[in-house]
């Protein structure tokens, strides 16, 4: 088989070291996965701190280190370019623009230059633009250079929530009438994964229209701009006519109720709980649990989004995380924000506000 060559964009986190903070069995760094994987190999990698460029190549034995990304990538010809800066290239924590005219935009900028450089393979992490002007010019790009494109929204790529989304498929539920999410979270770096899981979970159907606010419900968005990223809640619907939710408690959980059932992925175990109406036609009040397998993890989730790229590359087929999927989540988060400017309104997708910019880290 053959073996692509990658190369990143932000040594820190996300790109080289995530697998020092978290220890779920399998990589969750681009340098650890490509490591993991024997489709990847990790060629070089770009950061503006040099600090960063020698420890990455030193971790992962890697030769090619640069400052400047464009340079990288017209010297080592990468099959894939992963982007795993902060999403306006600032330095962490970062969680407020530096300046009111700041609008830096790294994860859309640098993936576009990517895909029109002629780099196959494109990943971002998330979210993939602060406004829906550079969100269109990212999918734009993916769509004229056929660039394979995946986002760090990494439930979608996670055995559990795969198993849980066949189980909707399957039937096992009936026919999903609502999708809710449980925990309190910021608008563009926690709703992305919020809204994506659900969409992703009861087949992509496409967000239709959008409602929310901001918290606290006294931010005014000035100039048409967010000097930082902010906690919102949200309710929307999607094109099949399913209904979603945020619950602004909870551990990150996401449950998807049907006509005949409901399944429930549980943070604590990682597990999929589902209920579903006992024989005889029994009330709602009386769905009853089913025991399902054990889940086995497989190879993590960032190895998983990295071959899947492969996998379209090669087929000619559709990611998982498609750039047009990707593009729908990102104006549903920021139709949210557009929802609070207009005092709560129902939005409908396509926003007519594409300027709208939500800093975020």
């Amino acid at each position: 088989m053959k073996t692509y060559r990658v190369a990143i964009v932000g040594l820190g986190r996300a790109g080289s070291t995530l697998d020092d903070e978290l220890d779920d069995g399998y990589p969750r760094s681009i340098g650890g996965s490509c490591n993991a994987s024997s489709r990847l190999e990790c060629v070089a990698g770009a950061d503006t701190i040099p600090e960063r460029v020698e420890a990455f190549k030193k971790r992962w034995n890697v030769d090619s280190g640069y400052s400047d990304y464009k340079e990288m990538i017209e010297k080592e010809k990468p099959d894939l370019v992963a982007v795993t800066t902060t999403g306006t290239g600032l330095a962490k924590p970062a969680r407020k623009a530096p300046s009111r005219d700041y609008i830096e935009d790294a994860h859309a900028d640098i993936s576009a230059y990517a895909s029109n450089a002629g780099v196959p393979m494109v990943y971002s992490e998330k979210a993939v633009a602060c406004s829906m002007v550079k969100a269109d010019a990212l999918r734009d790009a993916c769509h004229q250079n056929g660039t394979a494109f995946n986002s760090g929204v990494s439930r979608r790529f996670t055995a559990s929530f795969q198993r849980m989304r066949k189980a909707i498929v399957d039937g096992e539920i009936g026919e999903p009438v609502a999708t809710v999410h449980y925990a309190s979270s910021d608008l563009l770096h926690g709703h992305i994964h919020s809204i994506d899981t659900q969409s992703y979970l009861i087949g992509d159907p496409g967000v239709k229209e959008i409602r929310g606010e901001l918290i606290p419900r006294d931010i005014k968005i000035k100039d048409n701009r967010l000097d930082e990223d902010p906690r919102s809640t949200f309710q929307l619907v999607f094109n099949n006519g399913v209904t979603g939710w945020t619950v602004p408690s909870g551990g990150w959980e996401f449950e998807v109720i049907g006509t005949e059932g409901t399944i429930r992925h549980e943070s604590s175990s990682r597990q999929v709980a589902l209920r579903k109406a006992a024989p005889g036609g029994a009330r709602r009040a009386q769905w009853e649990p089913v025991n399902l397998p054990p889940i086995d993890p497989g190879q993590g989730p960032v190895v998983f989004a990295l071959e899947d790229m492969v996998k379209a590359y090669e087929s000619g087929g559709t990611t998982v995380g498609n750039i047009d999927v990707t593009h729908n989540i990102t104006e549903a988060c920021l139709g949210i924000a557009e929802s609070h400017r207009r005092g709560g309104e129902w939005v409908s997708l396509p926003i007519d506000n594409r300027e709208l910019y939500v800093f975020h880290v």
